[in-house]
């Protein structure tokens, strides 16, 4: 596992389905998951070019949802920091989406999923020791 082809991301089926709905309408998307406040820690959905990130953001990976185009998703550099050790699905769920996710007024709401990346996953991003004892 080369850290060129790993993401600390995923995407689940209904996730997918609901974000090609949502390209449909809006055109390429991008997430930026939300570091708390309104909307709790939800992953935030955004046309292209309406948020902008910058040196402080980290890009997580990519998620491919059978799209021209994979959807790109970022964190905060400080939020980062806490979460650099998880890997993290996003989903869709029924409910209320975050007051400023595209998802919104669909009666879906994005959520994650998250879990500890294992020792593949840590040596793969450089977060490891190749052998457990070194």
């Amino acid at each position: 596992m080369s850290n060129d082809t790993y993401s600390r991301v995923a995407v689940t089926d209904a996730a997918a389905a609901l974000l090609r709905d949502l390209t449909a309408q809006h055109g390429p998307l991008m997430f930026h998951q939300s570091g708390g406040c309104c909307d709790g820690s939800a992953p935030m959905c955004y046309p292209v070019g309406m948020f902008i990130t910058g040196p402080a953001d980290v890009k997580l990976g990519e998620l491919d949802v059978g799209l021209d185009d994979p959807i790109e998703v970022f964190i905060s550099l400080a939020q980062f920091e806490y979460w650099k050790y998880t890997h993290i699905t996003i989903d869709a769920v029924p409910g209320r989406g975050a007051g400023f996710s595209v998802e919104g007024p669909t009666g879906m709401r994005f959520i994650i999923r998250s879990r500890m990346l294992d020792h593949a996953e840590l040596v793969a991003l450089g977060l490891a020791p190749a052998s457990p004892s070194s």
